[in-house]
């Protein structure tokens, strides 16, 4: 199946890039993408459980994907 992850603000310089379209088995889970996403050259500095939501709203490491899932990784906000 293929999934759209989104990346933002520190997620996107790490990953060198605002979105990559990849491919998990069906049944593939939250936990799964983000360890494929962090196999990506460049991208162990991503957290290994980095805040995520499934088609705009947040999810667990255990949420079930399905195909044509839009997977946004948020990175730490810092304000004042």
């Amino acid at each position: 199946m293929r999934i759209r992850s989104l990346f933002f603000a520190s997620y996107r310089d790490v990953i060198g890039a605002a979105e990559l379209d990849l491919e998990l088995p069906a049944g593939s889970t939250v936990s799964e993408l983000i360890k494929l996403v962090r196999a990506q050259p460049g991208a162990r500095q991503l957290p290994e459980s980095p805040a995520v939501a499934v088609n705009q709203a947040y999810a667990s490491a255990d949420t079930v994907l399905q195909d044509g899932d839009e997977v946004a990784f948020i990175p730490p906000v810092a304000g004042g």
